[in-house]
């Protein structure tokens, strides 16, 4: 495989940081790794494959001689840089929700649709987190049979939040200890022993955005234009990791043995069915690492066609950061 000229718009975020981390452990032939962020950030150097690299400040002249860029900066920035990127030539794949929804615009997870990254016009889009880990947890029993409808909820990390989630639960945890009062900043309520069932903007429809997305996202992946999903997204005081519950309806009848079979075979999924006595996996399980373990599954005792699975994966990895450069990848075995 030829070298490759890489930018990360991002590279000091969390998930940005994390790209820098999985490009190194994925061996993807790097022969210069250009780190790019806003004039607040672009500061000091990151460290790739041992050696020091200047972040710089992105500019549209900063992704000239560049093979591919990996987006991990908010919609608004990511839109702003996109067109300097196609102009350069570069594919661009992006971690925003804000071309996720473009028709010409392929969003992808390797293992599920590979094949559509291929159809790009320059960029490329991450999914949500959430609707990675979920899609991988479904995809081999959507082989089987396709699925019509999920009903889903969510168990969202502070992480998803960045890195001032993660503080505010420290922080929450450290006063509450101490007999004082937490403060509360990043999250609408106390997130240390409580649960916020409310995640992203309204939708306009008594949903979230990030709720939505499930929907939305999942018909482009799986290529099921009338795919129904309900979903409810709950902020929990967890570090890292999601977990998520689904309960699925196929077209046809999938049995729970022919599931466990279809999850177990499928790239990218670890079926639980005894671990550490278990039969089911939790987010510390799945920390920092690319698999989605998938567990419980079940048939639903108010459907005949239907089941359900637990399932729990890295956010900030598979979920986002690992799931980019598995893209990045695919392509580049190809090129």
């Amino acid at each position: 495989m030829k070298k490759f000229n890489v930018g990360i718009l991002g590279a000091t975020g969390a998930v940005g940081q994390e790209m820098l981390k999985v490009l190194e452990e994925y061996e993807i032939p790097v022969a210069e790794l250009r780190p790019l962020a806003s004039a607040r950030s672009a500061v000091g150097t990151v460290k790739f494959h041992g050696q020091d690299v200047v972040i710089r400040e992105a500019t549209d002249e900063s992704f000239e001689g560049l093979d591919f860029v990996l987006g991990a900066v908010e919609g608004d920035m990511s839109q702003r840089f996109a067109p300097a990127i196609q102009k350069s030539g570069a594919v661009y794949i992006d971690n925003s929700s804000a071309f996720r929804l473009v028709p010409e615009v392929p969003l992808v997870v390797p293992e599920i649709n590979g094949a559509d990254a291929f159809e790009n016009k320059g960029i490329i889009a991450n999914p949500n987190c959430c609707t990675i880990i979920a899609l991988m947890a479904v995809a081999g029993i959507a082989k089987l049979s396709p699925i019509e409808n999920m009903v889903v909820c969510t168990y969202q990390a502070v992480s998803g939040a960045g890195q001032n989630g993660i503080r505010e639960l420290e922080q929450q945890m450290q006063a509450l200890a101490a007999g004082e009062k937490p403060e509360v900043k990043t999250f609408a309520a106390q997130i240390a022993l409580n649960v916020i069932p409310f995640i992203d903007a309204p939708y306009g429809n008594d949903y979230t955005k990030e709720e939505m997305k499930m929907q939305n996202e999942g018909r482009r992946i799986l290529h099921e234009p009338e795919l129904k999903v309900n979903c409810t997204c709950v902020r929990v005081p967890v570090m890292r990791s999601h977990s998520i519950a689904v309960t699925l309806r196929t077209k046809e009848k999938v049995s729970v043995e022919q599931a466990k079979a279809a999850v177990a075979a499928f790239p990218g999924v670890r079926l639980i069915e005894d671990y550490e006595g278990r039969c089911y996996p939790t987010p510390l399980d799945t920390t920092d690492q690319d698999l989605v373990w998938v567990g419980r599954i079940r048939d639903d005792l108010t459907d005949d066609k239907g089941l359900t699975l637990w399932c729990c994966g890295d956010q900030i990895r598979k979920g986002a950061a690992s799931n980019a450069v598995q893209i990045l990848k695919l392509l580049a075995e190809k090129a």
